[in-house]
């Protein structure tokens, strides 16, 4: 996903707007640690995958988790938490080609609220917990549930107060900064031979 933003045609706004997403979606996450799993920058990146699309969705997530931890505190985990944002931002947006609206966006929230647990829950699994087997897969996939049910109820608030307020700022800005590259016509006939 790194390598596909890179190779494409972006304009700078839409550089910079992304850019500003992130740092938005990570500043928004440090006054929020202190409520456990609570986090705004799960609702933020949901919203720039479905207005910008995958690759926008992605970068967001992945650089919230990586600034954010700069203040959290970084560890092996960055990059599980990197991976998960991603997911989140690549996966939402699916949902306007699948024309998925106000209650299914409510829903997506809540279930990636459990899914981003269960993929940390995989990493602490696959780095802490002897022997692996289903026991001990199941209770460590377990042992944080009611984080993430914090985790999922705060998406759903999040997105309930703002989320059509997010969506119309997104996508207006989205329409004012997207530009369009087409292959200038060649003005000589072109004749099969």
């Amino acid at each position: 996903m790194v390598f596909q933003y890179e190779t494409r045609r972006l304009s700078s706004k839409e550089v910079s707007l992304i850019a500003m997403m992130s740092g938005v979606s990570a500043v928004a996450r440090i006054p929020f640690a202190a409520v456990p799993s609570v986090q705004p920058c799960t609702f933020l990146i949901l919203y720039t995958g479905y207005v910008f699309g995958p690759v926008a969705g992605f970068m967001v997530g992945a650089v919230t988790a990586l600034v954010s931890n700069l203040f959290l505190g970084q560890g092996p985990w960055t990059v599980f938490q990197m991976l998960a944002w991603g997911l989140i931002g690549i996966t939402a947006a699916m949902l306007p080609k699948l024309n998925i609206q106000k209650l299914g966006i409510l829903v997506f929230g809540v279930l990636w609220g459990f899914l981003f647990g269960w993929i940390l829950n995989l990493w602490y699994w696959l780095a802490f917990v002897y022997p692996h087997t289903w026991t001990t897969f199941v209770f460590a996939m377990g042992s944080s549930l009611w984080f993430d049910l914090l985790h999922a109820v705060g998406n759903a608030v999040f997105i309930l107060l703002l989320g059509d307020k997010t969506m119309q700022i997104l996508s207006r800005f989205k329409n004012r900064f997207h530009v369009t590259f087409s292959q200038p016509k060649t003005s000589l006939p072109v004749y099969p031979l």
